[in-house]
């Protein structure tokens, strides 16, 4: 499946008509820091910051900058806090079909094709699938076309019920990692785009799985939750991985996210190279 645009609107705002003090203040109180320990990591010291939160003080550009690099605010919110300071957003946000990125699209195509008949795919800040590969697109064999419609989004092709939740075998399990992965987002992003998304889909029912069925062995030991999902009459076993790029100095690209499943049993080994030779 080629990289093509999310179609994802813009995300709710951060207010800025209050100035960054507001901002500022509940960064450092979410990352739970005082502001003599932001001061000391940001070589500033505590009255100035104090200062800036109560809108007695303006910080200069590269103040707002290291202060954001400090408290780890992702890069959306960064410009948010330039904006709020009076100052012009420092990161673009560049279209993903932007011959720009031509570099990033052509080198995750390659990433997640390398990684097949391994499961990968790629998502943005809406949990819409941008890219996926042919172990994907196996595992979504079957999902009714009403799913499949673009843009396909993951939270939803995983959780819906006529979705790959029924195929699931450890759903609850696997259900509570996800929405507690979106929940840690929300914390990170004022989207009402993402808290709609949760919303819908932590309301979704929850259908109970089908019995395995007997087993002749015990099942491996896992070092990490697994999702563990039928396919074929077997039920094969993955630990997910997620990825970000480092460092990123656009919007688009920090918000995207590349996903690999690696098998979790020698089983689900043997199976994928069957089908995916």
């Amino acid at each position: 499946m080629p990289i093509v645009p999310s179609g994802m609107a813009a995300p709710a705002g951060t207010p800025t008509h209050q100035g960054i003090g507001p901002l500022l203040r509940a960064w450092r109180e979410q990352r739970r820091v005082s502001q003599l320990e932001l001061a000391l990591r940001a070589d500033s010291s505590a009255r100035h910051i104090s200062f800036v939160e109560t809108g007695r003080s303006r910080p200069s550009e590269e103040m707002v900058l290291r202060l954001a690099e400090h408290l780890d605010v992702p890069v959306r919110e960064r410009n948010a806090l330039l904006l709020a300071a009076g100052y012009a957003p420092r990161y673009p946000e560049t279209p993903l079909d932007d011959p720009a990125l031509d570099a990033v699209r052509e080198g995750i195509e390659r990433l997640i094709q390398g990684y097949e008949p391994y499961p990968a795919l790629v998502f943005d800040a809406s949990y819409h699938v941008v890219a996926a590969n042919r172990g994907i697109m196996m595992l979504l064999d079957g999902i009714p076309e009403s799913l499949l419609r673009p843009p396909l989004n993951t939270m939803r092709l995983t959780l819906h019920p006529q979705g790959l939740s029924p195929r699931i075998r450890n759903l609850r399990e696997w259900r509570g990692h996800l929405l507690h992965q979106m929940e840690r987002q929300m914390a990170l992003r004022r989207s009402e785009s993402l808290r709609e998304l949760y919303e819908e889909v932590a309301a979704y029912p929850v259908p109970e799985p089908e019995s395995d069925g007997p087993q002749l062995t015990e099942p491996a030991p896992y070092f990490a939750l697994p999702m563990r999902i039928e396919h074929e009459g077997r039920t094969l076993s993955f630990i997910s991985s997620t990825a970000t790029f480092n460092t990123p100095m656009d919007v688009t690209v920090a918000e995207l996210a590349i996903e690999t499943f690696l098998p979790a049993d020698p089983a689900t080994v043997k199976h994928l190279h069957a089908l995916l030779p």
